[in-house]
């Protein structure tokens, strides 16, 4: 049941702009540094000895930002799709439970921002290349700079699913998204604790492996917390 849950929840977002909005996000950021670098590359390359990784560093910048805004607009899509047609009461009404709904929903969301993540990953390493920063070329800090940010962002990507799922007006979910994206771009005078800090993949430690496993952690807690407060509301 799981399989044709997941699979009806992809064709419902098929001509729905979820897609689009998935490739956007990395594409975005790539553009931003390609105009960057189109316009004034001698003197970024000056900057740092080590190309890449400053090349890395200007494309991490805007990661956390666009990840957080991509989630805060995917799952106010998500929900708006079932709220538009009424469709939560028929997938309740099926020989389903509410708890594999709602995983469903957020296994469809987490693969389309891996989805999304693979691609920045694929075009920071083409445009790096492209630029001809240098030939060791550091697979493991595109892969980490690619990938970190996602898994450290998972609490938040519960936490809007959350509150989306919840409220059927998606003005809420909307709002507390551009918080969220407010608080990612102050990341660097926030506390620890934020769940909107993590994506940055700074903290007091200077160990970016530290928001990955909180984030991870935290993710699935919030997930659980979401779904079984998802599970004993009446559906509208």
């Amino acid at each position: 049941m799981m399989g044709k849950l997941l699979t009806s929840d992809f064709l419902k977002i098929k001509r729905k702009g979820l897609w689009f909005l998935t490739a956007l996000g990395p594409i975005g950021v790539v553009a931003l540094q390609m105009v960057n670098y189109g316009v004034r590359k001698d003197y970024l390359l000056e900057q740092s000895e080590d190309d890449w990784g400053y090349y890395l560093l200007n494309i991490h910048s805007f990661t956390p930002l666009a990840i957080v805004l991509g989630i805060a607009i995917l799952t106010s899509f998500m929900a708006s799709i079932e709220n538009e047609t009424n469709a939560w009461k028929q997938l309740i009404a099926l020989p389903v439970s509410k708890f594999t709904v709602y995983l469903s929903k957020f296994s469809v969301l987490a693969i389309l921002l891996l989805l999304s993540s693979t691609l920045l990953s694929l075009l920071t390493l083409a445009y790096g290349v492209f630029l001809d920063l240098g030939d060791s070329i550091p697979y493991s800090e595109i892969m980490k700079y690619g990938f970190y940010p996602y898994f450290a962002a998972l609490p938040i990507l519960a936490l809007q699913l959350w509150v989306a799922s919840v409220f059927h007006n998606q003005g809420i979910p909307i709002t507390i998204g551009i918080f969220g994206v407010m608080f990612t771009y102050s990341a660097y005078v926030l506390p620890d604790w934020m769940i909107w800090k993590w994506p940055s993949l700074m903290n007091e430690w200077d160990e970016p492996l530290m928001n990955v496993m909180l984030g991870i952690g935290i993710g699935v807690l919030l997930y659980i917390v979401g779904m079984l407060d998802f599970a004993r509301r009446d559906v509208k």
